[in-house]
């Protein structure tokens, strides 16, 4: 029997379902071999239908792809985040949920049929071969880009680490042609970015999560402690904004950077034997001191559980708008012989004090809402997971939530949400001071937007499509 690797998005492998030989009886009351049977009847009936297509169809069509889109119909019928990974889409998850692959080492956009750097990677082959921002790629080893999507281009850049590539790039003005051959090397996706706010703040800014985000939070925590006196020392800003989530055990190591003791999250599948429960271990490297978190209605699955658990524990005070409301675990489960994996919906998660997310979200301790540009008022929400079809319901649908602003200026001075996280922690303005008034349910406007879609209202650094992850924008 083929051995099951199951990859968790949102973290901890599940356990594989087992079938047991004693007589069951299904919901109608017949033995479930009948049940079986009906069942086989009717893969016989997909059986006629496939044969069907395949000759009478006004044109031959392809057997793999009938397979795989009858698949993946069955999975997204379930739900909207159960779906088919063809073997190349596996690949490109196992890159992000990795975060690190064999690659230049440039963020990259498009632009008139050809590929623009939007900037090189410190310390990587891209940088120290002297790539420019606003270098023009036209051809990778000698194949124009023209035609290519942006996909494709990044595609043909990757590769085995040590592998030549050449580029041939058009720079300045005057479009001066240039050959320049560079090695891949390891090329490591930075989903951790921070800084210090003023000389008493430590900002910290999580894009998404992967392997190496547990890693760079706490060298961020690190650095911070050594730079600023404890004395001095005001707290931390997490900033989870339009994080669409990621890995399950991240997100839990993340939550414990900043708690002692207590569970963090627990998982409940279909069947009681399958709860897990999560708890903090004593390794609080946050040293007491307080936090703030930043959502918004892009804050999503790993991003919630992390945001969920420092606040029930009374860790965090949380500033924003409301969460997406994904409280649901996939099990990625790879099915072999280079035939891609499945992504299927296999528990729904839980905050400490018990609260399940789905539909619903976390709700901010101070509601802060951004000024919107007139340019993009009623595309600044996100519909949220209550508007998705076919979503997953948490018992009552009339308190499900929908629609949340998710627009983060891009000028840190006009960051709103930024500025009250400034003024709690420094005790300029207290959190009944800092809170706004809900808008009214019919001012609400949304756009559609998905939790994994970019918004071109994001920050700057997120809005850019690198080389340094999957298809530029793609995240799990």
């Amino acid at each position: 029997m083929m051995r099951k690797v199951n990859y968790v998005l949102l973290g901890a492998v599940m356990g594989a379902a087992t079938f047991g030989v004693a007589q069951k009886i299904d919901i109608l009351g017949r033995p479930a071999s009948a049940a079986i049977s009906d069942t086989y009847r009717s893969l016989n009936l997909f059986g006629d239908v496939f044969e069907k297509v395949r000759t009478d169809y006004v044109e031959k069509p392809v057997d793999q792809k009938l397979v795989e889109s009858a698949i993946n119909g069955m999975l997204t019928s379930l739900d909207p985040h159960s779906s088919y990974m063809d073997a190349k889409s596996f690949r490109d998850m196992q890159v992000q949920t990795r975060g690190e692959f064999g690659g230049l080492g440039i963020e990259v956009t498009q632009e008139d049929g050809v590929v623009k750097v939007v900037t090189p990677i410190d310390d990587t082959p891209a940088s120290r071969a002297g790539i420019l921002a606003a270098d023009l790629i036209t051809a990778i080893d000698g194949e124009t880009v023209q035609g290519m999507t942006l996909n494709q281009a990044v595609d043909k850049m990757r590769g085995a680490v040590n592998t030549p590539v050449t580029l041939t790039i058009l720079r300045g003005k005057e479009k001066k042609k240039l050959d320049v051959k560079l090695t891949r090397a390891v090329i490591q996706i930075k989903s951790v970015r921070s800084r210090k706010e003023g000389d008493d703040i430590g900002y910290i800014r999580i894009t998404q999560f992967n392997e190496q985000t547990y890693d760079g939070l706490k060298a961020a925590m690190q650095k911070f402690q050594q730079e600023i006196p404890a004395d001095k020392f005001k707290g931390y800003i997490l900033d989870l904004r339009n994080n669409p989530g990621g890995l399950l055990d991240q997100s839990v190591a993340v939550s414990n950077a900043f708690l002692e003791r207590g569970e963090i999250v627990s998982t409940r599948g279909r069947n009681a034997d399958e709860t897990q429960r999560y708890n903090a271990r004593p390794i609080d490297i946050s040293k007491g001191k307080p936090v703030v978190v930043l959502i918004n209605g892009g804050s999503a699955s790993a991003s919630e559980i992390v945001s969920g658990a420092l606040q029930d524990h009374k860790r965090a005070t949380l500033i924003g708008t409301r969460s997406f409301g994904k409280g649901s675990v996939q099990t990625i489960i790879p099915l072999g012989q280079n035939n891609g994996a499945l992504r299927l919906t296999t528990a729904r998660y839980y905050t400490p004090s018990g609260r399940s997310i789905q539909a619903k979200g976390i709700e901010p301790d101070i509601l802060v809402l951004q000024d919107v540009p007139d340019e993009l008022k009623g595309k600044d929400d996100l519909k949220g997971e209550a508007s998705l079809k076919g979503h997953l319901q948490n018992g009552d649908k009339n308190t499900e939530e929908h629609g949340s602003q998710a627009y983060v200026p891009p000028d840190p001075a006009k960051d709103k949400q930024l500025i009250a996280a400034d003024e709690l922690l420094r005790g300029i303005k207290n959190a009944q001071q800092l809170a706004q008034k809900a808008p009214a349910p019919a001012e609400t406007k949304t756009d559609g937007a998905a939790p994994d879609a970019k918004t071109p209202e994001v920050k700057a650094p997120d809005a850019k499509a690198p080389e340094a992850a999957p298809g530029g924008d793609k995240k799990n």
